[in-house]
């Protein structure tokens, strides 16, 4: 498949089929995908639970409640579901885990190249805590990138997908003491394979014109 037939393809699932389950190896190249995935200043502010077993997926359906209960199916029916979180702050210690990480993959030709690196990105958190004074919105919008790249990467691989925002924050935060881990849970995706009885699959994709969301300069 080409990108327009995949971005014609791919829709939201309302509904799995519990039967039929990701191959390891399939699932193992899309979680490779999503760790490759791009973010600003290759920030990755992130950190991914992924959700195999059917107790792990009870533990995420007890943030499914109330307002939310109608997600719930898409989970507990799905193969496999990744909840994707986002630190709240970008801490000396993740900066100096990247640029380690910069250098065991071999980015820095020399000790100055290094230090350009550490100061460009003490740069940009620096204006995003204390000038914009929204770091954790810039940090969540990088998470939103991988997510971007993980619903392209399952519609490549024949996956269905569906992401989740709708569910309880503190329960899901309490359930996986995500506080403890400076974490804040961002958005749930539900992966698998639609069942016949997903209404959305025979709906046609309705997406504004062109010319009503392109400005050609």
């Amino acid at each position: 498949m080409d990108l327009l037939n995949i971005s014609q393809s791919r829709y939201t699932t309302k509904a799995y089929d519990s039967s039929k389950k990701i191959p390891q190896e399939k699932f193992e190249k899309l979680l490779e995908s999503l760790r490759l995935a791009p973010s600003s200043i290759n920030i990755q502010p992130w950190h991914f639970f992924v959700i195999e077993t059917d107790e792990a997926k009870q533990r995420i359906a007890k943030a499914l409640v109330g307002k939310y209960v109608y997600n719930a199916p898409k989970v507990l029916e799905s193969s496999h579901t990744i909840l994707f979180c986002t630190h709240k702050d970008i801490t000396d210690s993740h900066l100096d885990q990247l640029l380690n990480q910069d250098e065991i993959s071999g980015r820095f030709k020399d000790d100055q190249a290094k230090q350009a690196q550490k100061d460009t990105r003490l740069g940009y958190v620096d204006y995003y805590r204390n000038e914009k004074g929204d770091i954790q919105r810039w940090s969540e919008n990088q998470t939103f990138i991988a997510l971007g790249q993980t619903l392209f990467a399952a519609g490549l691989e024949g996956i269905d997908a569906t992401p989740i925002g709708g569910f309880d924050e503190k329960i899901i935060a309490e359930e996986l003491n995500l506080d403890a881990k400076g974490l804040i849970p961002s958005v749930l995706l539900a992966l698998g394979y639609r069942s016949e009885k997903d209404f959305n699959a025979k709906l046609p994709k309705s997406r504004l014109n062109a010319d009503q969301v392109f400005t050609r300069l």
